[in-house]
């Protein structure tokens, strides 16, 4: 119908409402104001400005230029490059948006110029923009965190091995198809050029470690992280690096206030649905629906897996996150499925949900950036979609992948 999918939410909660003859606009308001009145959920706005501020003040640039002077000399070596970039960038801003728009315009013209096919760079950066949400920090962990009632801290720490392996497998893929192309890699970088590079990103590359390190041993939280590394990324862009101006410092601020009163409407919508589908029980009859395989956590999680690659496919990670956590989180632990570990592999569906047609949010932001044509970007993204896809299912098969570690960085 065209109608935007907060209205949506509500418009649902409300039916759900007169179905079960228990109407109350007070109940609408009430929860559309708890809905956004979470601590946690503080960490959106700081992340997303964080993230803004490092695109417009030079910090993306130098981790890209980082990785030109470490991989950049290597058959196809700028892809390789525009993948370590994502996991750097990951590590930094947690919007899989802002990071695959940040890398096309850097490296696309990069790409094309050296002889690479635009669609299939194009389709490497996007596939590579979704590591943004699974390595932390991570939005979409937020949002779970908040929505699945999780430990925010564990779900950080517990996407770092699995975000390593989705950009393992986009490299297999990328030497896959990049394999024919005759193209000469540039000239391997001498030592000194690479410590020139690492040291004018530095403090760029700081960051991840300043987030992780505070998070494992308890110095803050997800959300006075995200306070931190907005902090400290205005105070580089502007003071260290000298390239974001006063001037644009205004802009820079709006456009973060705009996105985040889209995503924290979408929060606040949701959870009237949410607190309706408590109320109804929603939850318990899913439960008796997937009875059969309760006893099965394997067949359970590939079952619940497949229909969230389904739901990605027509609908934006956010909603998919805000309406389905509350429903499934009760269903996996019932089961007996470590909820950390089901909430990572939601997170991981619902990151490939944004490069899957139609809906695929990165891959209209990267078709709009580059200009490539949709058609020939998604043909172009099968090779790198397939990749990732085959992570999730061998995390599914094999869960001691993502619990192991996450035990010992949570120590």
């Amino acid at each position: 119908m065209g109608m935007s999918i907060a209205f949506a939410l509500l418009l649902s909660g409300v039916a759900l409402m007169y179905h079960m003859d228990m109407f109350d606009a007070q109940i609408v308001a009430q929860n559309l104001i708890n809905g956004a009145d979470s601590f946690a959920l503080l960490a959106v706005p700081f992340f997303l400005l964080a993230g803004e501020v490092m695109n417009v003040g030079g910090l993306s640039r130098r981790i890209v230029n980082v990785a030109l002077a470490l991989v950049g000399h290597v058959k196809g070596g700028l892809g390789y490059v525009a993948i370590l970039a994502s996991c750097i960038l990951a590590s930094l801003s947690g919007s899989a948006v802002a990071d695959a728009a940040a890398l096309a315009v850097l490296l696309v013209p990069m790409m094309v110029r050296a002889g690479h096919d635009q669609a299939r760079s194009s389709a490497l950066i996007a596939a590579g923009g979704i590591i943004a949400p699974i390595i932390p920090p991570s939005i979409g962990f937020i949002l779970l965190g908040v929505a699945g009632n999780l430990s925010i801290s564990k779900l950080f720490l517990a996407g770092i091995v699995p975000g390593i392996l989705i950009a393992a497998s986009l490299c297999v893929a990328w030497w896959w198809v990049s394999r024919s192309e005759d193209i000469q890699p540039a000239p391997r970088k001498s030592a000194a050029e690479i410590i020139a590079a690492v040291r004018d990103g530095f403090w760029a590359l700081l960051l991840p470690g300043i987030i992780i390190g505070g998070l494992k041993f308890g110095i803050f939280t997800p959300t006075e992280a995200a306070v931190v590394a907005a902090v400290y990324s205005l105070f580089v862009a502007m003071v260290v690096y000298r390239e974001l101006k006063p001037s644009q410092l205004f802009h820079v601020l709006t456009v973060s206030a705009q996105t985040t009163g889209i995503v924290m409407f979408l929060v606040a919508a949701s959870l009237v649905s949410a607190w309706m589908i408590t109320i109804a029980d929603l939850p318990s009859q899913l439960i008796e629906l997937l009875a059969p395989l309760m006893d099965d956590p394997t067949l359970l999680m590939l079952v619940i897996m497949l229909i969230i690659v389904l739901v990605g496919t027509a609908m934006d990670m956010a909603p998919t996150i805000l309406i389905l956590a509350p429903v499934l989180v009760p269903v996996v632990t019932q089961a007996g499925i470590d909820p950390i570990y089901f909430g990572v592999l939601f997170i991981i569906n619902t990151s490939i949900g944004l490069i899957t047609p139609p809906v695929g949010t990165v891959l209209n932001v990267v078709c709009g950036a580059t200009r490539t044509k949709m058609g020939a970007l998604i043909k172009a993204i099968s090779p790198f979609l397939i990749a990732e896809l085959a992570v999730l299912f061998l995390l599914v098969l094999f869960p001691s992948i993502v619990t192991v570690p996450a035990a010992w960085f949570a120590r």
